[in-house]
């Protein structure tokens, strides 16, 4: 049962959580009975804590809907240009106290729901995890809709609204097993359908060539029902749309072959139709060509574009006399969010050239200005390249329309570049070599007017590696938008000790304007605050601990160091570098027992894809290590490894804010930007990394000697792979890790299967991309002065401190802005849009006075 807020607690909890006015209290009451009773049916005899969820959610979403459709009537009056976020993940998570933080709704939620009896905590953990995301990708696709909507944008996110999200990850006998994600299971009060929106989509059929131009016919065709999410800004009445596809079959699916007589069979395969939404394709940084992925992304193409066109040809401005498409570019922006979106470019050629009757340049002009796109990584395994025989068949006419788009952009090249081949060769749309092949990522960057990538380091290596030819033929093209992430939920929501603490120190403007973190620099030398930072903390760890303690049975010492690695598993991120240093520990402890050390617990999670076989052989060895010292007696509470099951973002929710140490140790050159140690930094962790990704610009805002960095740099990886990397030479030369990998490999923490690591130490000395040994001895050294500092509890949250005053770069708000201003051609605005209550003229007028400035 929750305790009564005391008035001191409530005067503290206004500026941020929204205001308990009585009448609110009473409001949010009678809703919540009313949603029990006429929506869900039952009363509270026989209700269960899931139907109190329901009743909040819907109570919540009652809030929301008249500021939905009154931002909609907002950009009818306005017609400002439109912002689409095309992608295939949205990684939301969950959706209630989000909701409630950005109406100001929380603490009145919070005094009804206690005053009914209830626990808010109970109820929130009701909510199912919208996991329809790997990662990194999906989740900053969500915290882009946040702060698209926190700044006033028209701006839509479109995707996929796939039946199954991530798969749910069980650990087994220390090994990775799948569960589906039945995440619709219960319903999901959240979202709208729209039948009336569905649209059909075409697949297969064959191209015809006649007077009027090509004709797409014979084709299959699936229905893209709309799903659509509100998408909430941070107390502006902004509310803008996700809008998610579902596949649906048509009513006379298979019935046309009615001859053959099998009704029954024609309505059980309309099944087939529908598999395209099923469910999330789990790979991270990682192409799989299958004909059921690039069935869903032409799928959540070709129905985003039709209901863009539609909209365009509707707008208050463009609906007197025949359309002309002229305006398309300074009414409609896209953005691509990495390749799997793609087949837009041609999409858009084909209803432009094929349907809309426009000439060939006109059409090719326009859609170059319409798209920009943004490359999330350099991985050669993750860049999408299609089999031009699939695409033959799947898409014959987009086919058609790549080939005719790579003719002119080679024909371009060889007028600049005469007899160049090989150039022409490198920069082709098509590669010939192993089986003909769409290069899509150069689909994109031909086709759009900004290409990005997501951090400064990271843009430069496209610019002069991966897309060096490129970006020699059009400089201006290529741009840079470091990643950041939403403080509303990344601090407001998830740690709502230190967002309070920050508000007292300097206001609440910080939560709109990152920035203004910097003033925390201020009290850096402030023993009270340092304290109050260093208590928030610590009952952070508190509850951390307590949760696991509930949820895994695991007992863990809330004043060791939480020593965090939590992401997807992929050998470049270098989870194996982290083992080592478990081992090492380890060894040291059992070989000096009396020795001073400082308490650790490591925590390790994170999801491997399910046919990525080294990931999981990863996590085993991980779980098999920390087996062996967890029983160790001489070990005790000095070193405890836990392995955080079915990381998702509700769980990154709690684990973040207790964090003391951030691991960020991907090998220099090969984590684009990362968001994790953003999440991180802004929860007054300090980072243990290399120099790669946003870790780069982290320390240049907090300044290097306030993170813990180690290991190469990028120009040291380069010249590395130029001499050649020899990893038995680091092996022969460092006695601790030697005794390390000769445990591993020797069967010690797999005394039943001697052998079960041997491809794990195989490909550490044979074929190790990601070059572990090579960082080995830094990062201990490393390790051994963060025990250091963690022994000196002042200078350590000292330390935090700067590091929470530096991170106001990385909010979403400003990457949005950044976007917003150098590519989409739209400006941020802090206007509020009038509430519902408010009559109609009010809107009438702010639209007058928007359109005005």
């Amino acid at each position: 049962m929750a305790t009564p807020l005391t008035d001191q607690e409530k005067r503290k909890q206004i500026s941020i959580r929204g205001i308990v006015g009585v009448e609110n209290v009473t409001e949010l009451k009678k809703g919540f009975n009313r949603h029990l009773h006429f929506t869900l049916v039952k009363d509270r005899n026989i209700a269960t804590p899931r139907d109190y969820y329901f009743a909040l959610a819907h109570t919540v979403r009652d809030h929301l809907v008249g500021r939905w459709i009154r931002t909609e009537q907002f950009y009818y009056e306005t017609d400002p240009k439109r912002v689409y976020y095309l992608s295939l993940e949205f990684y939301m998570g969950r959706t209630l106290q989000n909701t409630m933080i950005n109406l100001g709704l929380q603490n009145a939620c919070d005094e009804a729901i206690y005053q009914l009896g209830l626990d808010m905590e109970d109820l929130e953990e009701m909510e199912e995890d919208a996991g329809l995301g790997n990662g990194g990708l999906g989740r900053l696709a969500a915290c882009f809709l946040d702060s698209m909507s926190t700044l006033g944008l028209a701006a839509y996110g479109y995707g996929i609204r796939c039946e199954y999200g991530i798969f749910n990850q069980k650990i087994k006998e220390g090994w990775q097993v799948e569960e589906a994600d039945d995440w619709l299971r219960h319903g999901n009060p959240w979202e709208k359908a729209r039948p009336e929106y569905m649209l059909p989509v075409h697949f297969y059929g064959r191209v015809e060539e006649s007077k009027e131009g090509a004709r797409w016919v014979d084709t299959q065709v699936v229905l893209a029902m709309p799903y659509d999410t509100p998408i909430p800004g941070y107390m502006n009445n902004t509310v803008n749309t996700m809008r998610l596809w579902s596949a649906r079959a048509p009513n006379d699916f298979n019935l046309k072959d009615f001859n053959v007589g099998d009704y029954i069979q024609a309505v059980l395969d309309r099944n087939l139709a529908e598999n395209i939404s099923r469910v999330l394709y789990p790979n991270d940084n990682f192409f799989e060509g299958k004909e059921l992925r690039l069935k869903q992304e032409y799928f959540v193409v070709a129905a985003t574009l039709q209901d863009i066109i539609r909209r365009f040809k509707i707008s208050k401005k463009g609906s007197t006399g025949p359309v002309s498409f002229d305006s398309f570019p300074e009414k409609v922006a896209i953005q691509l969010n990495d390749t799997h979106p793609a087949m837009a470019i041609p999409e858009l050629m084909r209803v432009f050239v094929d349907v809309e009757k426009l000439d060939w340049d006109k059409a090719w002009a326009i859609t170059k200005q319409t798209f920009a796109y943004t490359n999330p990584t350099v991985l050669p395994e993750a860049l999408e390249r299609w089999p031009v025989g699939l695409l033959e068949t799947l898409l014959p006419r987009h086919l058609q329309i790549i080939y005719r788009i790579n003719q002119g952009h080679l024909d371009g090249i060889g007028a600049l570049f005469p007899g160049d081949l090989n150039r022409i060769r490198r920069m082709s749309l098509i590669e010939e070599d192993g089986g003909k092949r769409v290069n899509i990522a150069h689909l994109c960057i031909v086709g759009s007017h900004a290409v990005n990538g997501v951090a400064e380091i990271h843009s430069n290596i496209i610019k002069n590696d991966v897309f060096r030819d490129f970006n020699e033929l059009e400089p201006d093209k290529f741009q840079n938008k470091t990643n950041g992430i939403t403080p509303r939920r990344w601090l407001l929501l998830c740690n709502p000790g230190l967002a309070e603490l920050i508000a007292e120190a300097i206001g609440e403007g910080y939560v709109k304007d990152l920035s203004q973190l910097q003033k925390l620099n201020e009290l850096v030398n402030d023993d009270a605050f340092i304290r109050d930072v260093s208590n928030v903390k610590q009952d952070n760890k508190v509850k951390f601990s307590q949760y696991l303690e509930k949820e895994y049975k695991v007992n863990i010492n809330p004043s060791s160091m939480f020593d965090v690695h939590v992401k997807r598993i992929h050998e470049y991120k270098r989870l194996l570098l982290n083992c080592l240093h478990i081992v090492t520990m380890y060894n040291r402890i059992k070989k000096n027992p009396k020795a001073p050390f400082v308490p650790r617990t490591v925590i390790i999670g994170g999801k491997a894809a399910p046919g990525y076989h080294m990931a999981k052989k990863i996590i085993k060895l991980i779980t098999a290590v920390g087996h062996v010292v967890n029983k160790d007696p001489v070990v005790g509470s000095k070193l405890k490894v836990i392995y955080l099951e079915n990381y998702r973002v509700s769980l990154a929710e709690k684990v973040i804010p207790a964090t003391d140490l951030s691991e960020q140790i991907s090998t220099a050159g090969t984590e684009a930007s990362g968001t994790g140690n953003m999440k991180f930094m802004l929860n007054g962790a300090l980072t243990i990394g290399t120099m790669d990704g946003a870790n780069v610009e982290m320390a240049e805002e907090a300044g290097e000697e306030n993170m813990f960095i180690f290991g190469m740099r990028v120009e040291d990886v380069a010249e590395m792979d130029v001499q050649g990397y020899d990893a038995r030479t680091y092996y022969n030369n460092i006695p601790e890790l030697k005794q390390a990998v000769d445990q591993i490999q020797g069967g010690f923490f797999s005394p039943k299967q001697p052998e079960l690591f041997k491809d794990v130490t195989n490909m550490l000395f044979n074929h190790d991309r990601f070059k572990v040994f090579a960082d080995y001895e830094g990062y201990i050294k490393c390790q051994e002065k963060v025990s250091q500092l963690y022994q000196s509890p002042k200078e350590w949250t000292q330390m935090a401190i700067k590091n929470i005053a530096a991170s106001g770069k990385f909010s979403s708000d400003r990457t949005i802005t950044d976007y917003a201003t150098q590519v989409w051609g739209v400006k941020p605005t802090d206007l509020k849009i009038p509430p519902p209550n408010e009559p109609r003229k009010a809107l009438e007028e702010t639209a007058r006075v928007l359109t005005e400035k």
